[in-house]
This record gives C-alpha cells, sequence and structure tokens, in this order.
C-alpha cells in the first residue's frame, strides 16, 4: 500500500495509508447503489402518485427542469456529502476512506467542488477509464481531480488497538496524573505515540517540544513530570489508564 505523508501546520510528521485501487472501487460501487436506489425511489412515487401523468401537458424544457430538481441529489451527490460529512460519502464510511488535503490541512468545500467538477469530466470522457489509469499510477492513488484539488483519499482501516500503542503495560497499583488527557481520542494517542517513538528514536527534541506544546494546547494539562519524554510516557499511560475503566 502507498504511504502518504503529511506535514501538519505544527511541522509534525503523519504517516496515512493511500485507499487501495480496489477500496476506492467499491467505494464508488456501494454509492452507486445509493443512488440506483434513490432513482427507483423517486420513480416509484412518481408512478404512485400519479405525478407522471402531469408530464404529458408539458413542454419538453419543463419536464426537463422537474427532473433535474428531482434528481439533483444524484447530481450533487459526491459534493454534497463530502461537504458534509468532512470528505466521506456512503461507500468511504463503509470502505473507510476519507478525502484529506496533501498538505496537511482539512478539506474544504472549494476542494470538494474541484473534485466534484473534474469527476464529471472523468465520467464523460472514456466512463471514467482515465481516472481510474490516474489512480493506477500515481504515487499517492489519486485520480485528476484529486491532483487539481490537492487532496487524497486515505484509508482509516488500522489494526492497531489502543492498548497496543501504550509503551509500556499498567501495573495494577498505577495511578494516573492527568485527568484531562481523556479529551484526546484514540487516533490523538495513536498519532502521539507514533511521533514520540519516531522522535526519541532519531533524538529529533525539536519536534518532542513541539508535541508537548501542541498536546498542552489542546488538553490544557500542564506537565507535572519532568522532561518531555517523561511528561509524554505518562500522558500515554494515562491515556491507557481511563480508556481501560471506561
Amino acid at each position: 500500500m502507498n504511504q502518504l505523508s503529511i506535514t501538519t501546520t505544527q511541522n509534525v510528521t503523519i504517516n496515512f495509508t493511500a485507499a487501495s485501487v480496489g477500496s476506492r472501487i467499491a467505494g464508488q460501487l456501494l454509492d452507486i447503489l445509493v443512488l440506483i436506489a434513490y432513482s427507483v425511489v423517486v420513480y416509484f412515487l412518481i408512478d404512485l402518485t400519479g405525478f407522471g401523468k402531469s408530464f404529458s401537458g408539458m413542454d419538453s424544457w419543463s419536464v426537463g427542469a422537474i427532473m433535474i430538481v428531482l434528481f439533483s441529489p444524484v447530481i450533487f451527490y459526491t459534493l454534497l456529502l463530502e461537504s458534509l460529512w468532512e470528505g466521506q460519502t456512503i461507500g468511504k464510511k463503509i470502505m473507510k476512506m476519507k478525502v484529506i488535503k496533501i498538505d496537511g490541512y482539512q478539506a474544504g468545500f472549494g476542494d470538494y467542488l474541484i473534485r466534484w467538477l473534474f469527476r464529471l469530466i472523468e465520467v464523460l470522457i472514456g466512463n471514467g477509464v482515465i481516472g481510474l489509469l490516474a489512480i493506477i499510477f500515481n504515487k499517492r492513488n489519486q485520480r485528476m481531480g484529486d491532483m487539481a484539488a490537492g487532496t487524497a483519499v486515505i484509508s482509516l482501516k488500522s489494526n492497531i488497538n489502543i492498548n497496543h500503542t501504550i509503551l509500556e503495560d499498567l501495573n495494577e497499583d498505577y495511578i494516573p496524573t492527568y485527568p484531562l488527557v481523556i479529551k484526546l481520542s484514540d487516533n490523538d494517542a495513536r498519532i502521539i505515540k507514533e511521533t514520540f517513538e519516531v522522535a526519541v528514536r532519531t533524538r529529533d527534541y525539536a519536534t518532542l517540544i513541539k508535541l508537548r506544546e501542541k498536546i498542552i494546547t489542546v488538553t490544557g494539562i500542564k506537565n507535572q513530570s519532568g522532561n518531555d519524554q517523561d511528561f509524554i510516557r505518562t500522558l500515554l499511560k494515562d491515556y491507557n489508564y481511563y480508556t481501560q475503566n471506561m
């Protein structure tokens, strides 16, 4: 699987796994099934209510305008859901994928709009084959819309359990120091642990300082454990303690 290295605004490098071609195709097929189901329901309701009979007295432009309104959710499906669900559609949620910016920022509406516009181009030209080829031959598994918007689709699947991310097992009589650590999520703790281990191994003290400062900013925790390494180790142990006992 292709790896993405993203440097955040705090100059902390985080590694993600790019969603595979198979996962993206599966997600797309699931989204297509959702759109087909919606279309079937709309046609069924038109027939059930007899609304379709009124079309016979209308000109083709009026009928076309009504159909565009009725099927606008199909047309704007990916744009709407990715904007509302922060880079996910139903298919992406099921396949555990998400759209992110490759510069570390959260993708915004403008990015999703660019992806959506290029999706129309990719579908109209070659029935999506061009987009598929772009994903296959791009090291970040990006389609044309991703390259234009500066985004990538990452996999959220992880075989890592949060208990595996703590540096040491806790003794039964362990007493936690930082109750505010529960403000962190499992993913936060995983990122902290991975960044911490790399920084310690490479003796990257500047990253340790930035990591400590970021933790303090997010949680409001004050360092009571001495140096940065002791502080972060204690924090991870405390997170493990509280999550085991919640």
